[in-house]
């Protein structure tokens, strides 16, 4: 650490010298803002640089969302911390030896194009036309893929669900099918330290209250979610998006049936720190249908170092070509395929909506029963998907307590993430430097 600040001050030196000794050739010449470290994080610094940029896409997000901006001094602030957060979380990931290599990058980036409909030199096109340097969206897509798999890793693998909050939860009203609610709800978080102080506790009170005077007054509640929540989301207006009742958090589904459309909560406390909530919108309702089954199976050709996607295509185009003329597809899959259901002929059973990927399901509902896929791209590889047969009917007893688990889980899931992410930002070194102008 030593070392990197007095190379650091050794390269700020020199530019200084070099400044001296090679002065502007004419008066006229207008001064550059120079760049500063405005916080450090263990052994690592953020810049003003960095703020700025962050800040600056920040903004023209909310812009595209319509959402009355906050002052910029304000925004400087938050988009610190976000990015202290992110810091802290990415040097953790480090330490595990979690990491996003170049392979996993490039075809996370490709699903994003084809998200936009684009061809991955058209997708990069567009970003440059936007003023976004590739080579920047690009790693900032690997840190996202980086503290999502770390989340996954510290967090959601660690949520434990017992048999009787299952059979608590389908026993409740909520668990009997549900009523096909969805609520979409807006919140700011005041997060308070591990170990707060009766102090500081008052005073992040406070500080709550006086958010709730001004949305008495009249301010819009994106922007103030914007300006101070320290959840991830506040950027986004604290916007959670459509949810059914029970895929909310406990203490914001409790407070969310009892809200008007455009009603905010009283303030809600946890150990987090203070919650307002504001119900967004509201829809759906009555019994929940029946779904459509799919019996189907699969051959799965894996893409890494040794087989690249080009290779992988045309394995699979080779087997599907032997099916066609007679060889077995349950005995090719348990030859060729690489995935759990190779052993089995490639049979995965009966497939609900949203077990598997999108781009598989996508696949898998244009086929007619008997009929072969060509080759399909997904994160885990190419897949060659035969749809076996379809069915229409309720959910069994093991998918509701499958559905009831996934629930559960998606309700502690928020809580943990915010309580672990307040442990490890407490456990840091952090020193901000944003106020020495």
């Amino acid at each position: 650490m030593m070392l990197f600040f007095r190379t650091l001050l050794l390269f700020a030196c020199l530019a200084g010298a070099a400044a001296a000794q090679n002065p502007p050739r004419s008066s006229a010449a207008q001064p550059v803002a120079a760049d500063r470290i405005v916080a450090v994080v263990n052994d690592e610094v953020i810049t003003m640089y960095e703020l700025r940029s962050r800040l600056d896409s920040a903004l023209a997000q909310l812009q595209k969302q319509g959402t009355a901006l906050p002052p910029r001094a304000t925004l400087e602030s938050q988009m610190l911390e976000r990015l202290v957060m992110d810091k802290v979380q990415l040097q953790f990931a480090r330490e595990v030896g979690l990491r996003v290599d170049d392979a996993q990058l490039d075809q996370a980036l490709q699903r994003i194009a084809a998200n936009n409909k684009m061809s991955l030199p058209q997708f990069r096109v567009a970003l440059e036309k936007d003023g976004i340097a590739f080579a920047s969206f690009r790693e900032e897509i690997r840190a996202e893929m980086t503290i999502a798999r770390l989340r996954e890793r510290e967090v959601d693998s660690r949520i434990f669900i017992s048999e009787g909050e299952i059979d608590n939860y389908l026993a409740g009203a909520t668990g009997k099918g549900g009523s096909g609610e969805e609520y979409q709800i807006a919140h700011i978080l005041l997060r308070a330290p591990e170990s707060a102080s009766p102090e500081q506790i008052q005073k992040l009170r406070a500080k709550t209250d006086q958010i709730v005077d001004r949305l008495r007054q009249g301010d819009d509640f994106a922007q103030l979610a914007a300006a101070y929540s320290d959840a991830p989301d506040g950027l986004k207006g604290g916007d959670l998006g459509w949810r059914p009742l029970d895929r909310l958090p406990a203490m914001f589904s409790e407070v969310a049936v009892t809200l008007k459309v455009g009603e905010v909560s009283p303030v809600l406390r946890s150990s987090n720190g203070f919650h307002l909530v504001k119900l967004l919108g509201k829809r759906g309702g009555g019994a929940l249908p029946a779904v459509q089954q799919t019996h189907a199976r699969h051959i799965l050709i894996k893409v890494n170092e040794l087989v690249s996607e080009p290779e992988a295509r045309h394995k699979l185009e080779g087997l599907r070509e032997r099916i066609k003329y007679g060889e077995s597809f349950a005995e090719l899959a348990r030859l060729f395929s690489q995935d759990g259901s190779a052993s089995k002929g490639g049979d995965l059973g009966w497939i609900y909506p949203g077990d598997t990927v999108p781009e598989f399901e996508r696949a898998m509902n244009l086929l007619s029963p008997g009929e072969l896929s060509q080759p399909v791209q997904s994160p885990f590889g190419f897949h060659l998907i035969e749809v076996l047969e379809r069915r229409v009917q309720d959910v069994s007893s093991d998918r509701q307590r499958s559905a009831a688990r996934q629930t559960l889980r998606d309700r502690k899931r928020d809580e943990a993430y915010q309580d672990w992410l307040r442990q490890t930002r407490d456990r840091a070194y952090v020193e901000l430097r944003l106020e020495e102008r």
